[in-house]
C-alpha cells in the first residue's frame, strides 16, 4: 500500500478498526516491554532537582539507571509498567485507528492521495485524541511509581503506592479524579507534536523508499526498513518537545495546590526551573527519552505492519469485516 494513500492495490479499503486495535495493541505491548526501563531513567533524571553547581557531580542516564540498580534492584525499572501495560492497547488503538480516519478525512476523495499537511494534522489529531483518551491518566499513575525510592527487594520498605491498580485507588481517594487529568494540555501537546512529526517523517521516508523500490510500490517494505525508517522518525519528536515533557513530567509527579489554576501551576514549574537549574533542566532525561522513543517507535511500527498484513490476509479479518458492514 502506497504510504500517501488511504486505499491499497486495486482501490482496496483500509484496515479496518479489529485490526487497528489487534495490531496496534501487539505493538505497543512489545515496545513497552522493551522500552519501559529507559522510560524509568528518563523519569528519574526529569524528577532530579540537582542544579549544575561548581563541584557536583554530573549524573548521566547510565549512572542514574545503575543507581536504581543497586538500591532497588533491576526489577526498579520495570516500576509503572502494570499503568503502561493497562493503557497500552487503547492507546496504540486510538492512535492507529483515530490517526487513519483523520487521514482518511484529509484524502483527495476521488484518489485517496493524502498530502503532507494532511498527514502532520492527522498525526495531531491522532496525539491529542489518545492523549486525553488515554495517555494523561496513564502517565498520571505511572510517574507517581517511577518517582518512588524504594528497594523492591526489602519488604519492610513499604511504598505509597504498591501498584498500578493501588495508585489508581490512593490518587482519586486522596485527590479526587481531577487529579488524573493534571497536565492533560501539556500531554496533548506533547502527544499531538510528537504524533504529527512521528507520523510525517515515517510516511515520508517510507513512500522515498518505495519510490526507490519499485518492487515495494503497493507492498510493505522488508522489517529492516521499516524498522530503521521507525527509529529516525521515533528521534524527531523528542527533540521537538524536550522542554514540554520534562514540565509535563514534575506536573503530574505532585499534588495540586489550592487556588492555582494549572497554568499559574505550570508558569510556577518553570520558572523554577529556570531559576533554579538553568536552562539545561528543560533538557534533562533527552537522551534515554530518545533511546526510548527512537526504539520504541521502530518496535511499534514494525510490528503494527506485520500484524496489520498478517490480519488482512487472514479469514478472520474479512468476516470481522462483513459484520463491521
Amino acid at each position: 500500500m502506497s504510504a500517501k494513500n488511504v486505499r491499497g492495490p486495486g482501490g482496496k479499503q483500509p484496515a479496518s478498526a479489529a485490526t487497528n486495535l489487534i495490531a496496534g495493541g501487539g505493538a505497543g505491548m512489545m515496545e513497552a516491554l522493551v522500552c519501559h526501563p529507559l522510560d524509568t531513567i528518563k523519569v528519574r533524571m526529569q524528577l532530579s532537582r540537582r542544579a549544575r553547581q561548581p563541584g557536583a557531580t554530573k549524573r548521566g542516564f547510565l549512572k542514574t539507571g545503575v543507581e536504581i540498580v543497586k538500591r532497588e534492584t533491576p526489577l526498579g525499572l520495570y516500576k509503572g509498567l502494570g499503568a503502561v501495560v493497562t493503557g497500552i492497547v487503547p492507546k496504540m488503538a486510538i492512535r492507529f485507528t483515530s490517526f487513519e480516519w483523520y487521514k482518511a478525512l484529509a484524502a483527495n476523495k476521488e484518489t485517496g492521495a493524502v498530502s503532507g499537511q494532511g498527514t502532520f494534522f492527522a498525526g495531531l489529531a491522532a496525539g491529542v485524541t489518545e492523549a486525553v483518551a488515554v495517555v494523561t491518566p496513564m502517565e498520571v499513575i505511572k510517574i507517581r511509581l517511577q518517582a518512588q525510592h524504594h528497594s523492591m527487594s526489602d519488604p519492610l520498605d513499604i511504598p505509597k503506592y504498591r501498584n498500578a491498580a493501588h495508585a489508581l485507588y490512593t490518587v482519586l481517594k486522596e485527590e479526587g479524579v481531577g487529579a488524573l487529568y493534571r497536565g492533560v494540555s501539556l500531554t496533548a501537546l506533547r502527544q499531538g507534536s510528537n504524533q504529527a512529526v512521528n507520523f510525517s517523517a515515517y510516511t515520508e521516508f517510507k513512500q522515498l523508499l518505495q519510490d526507490l523500490q519499485p518492487a515495494y510500490h503497493d507492498k510493505e517494505l522488508p522489517v529492516y526498513q521499516t524498522m530503521f525508517i521507525g527509529l529516525v522518525s521515533g528521534a524527531m519528536g523528542p527533540l521537538s518537545n524536550a522542554p514540554i515533557d520534562t514540565i509535563k513530567t514534575r506536573l503530574q509527579k505532585t499534588p495540586a495546590h489550592p487556588n492555582e489554576t494549572a497554568i499559574q501551576r505550570i508558569t510556577s514549574i518553570a520558572r523554577d526551573m529556570w531559576k533554579q537549574e538553568g536552562s539545561r533542566a528543560f533538557y534533562k532525561g533527552i537522551t534515554p527519552r530518545i533511546m526510548r522513543v527512537a526504539p520504541g517507535q521502530a518496535v511499534t511500527f514494525t510490528v503494527y505492519e506485520y500484524l496489520k498484513e498478517k490480519l488482512e490476509r487472514s479469514s478472520w479479518t474479512h468476516s470481522v469485516g462483513k459484520y463491521e458492514e
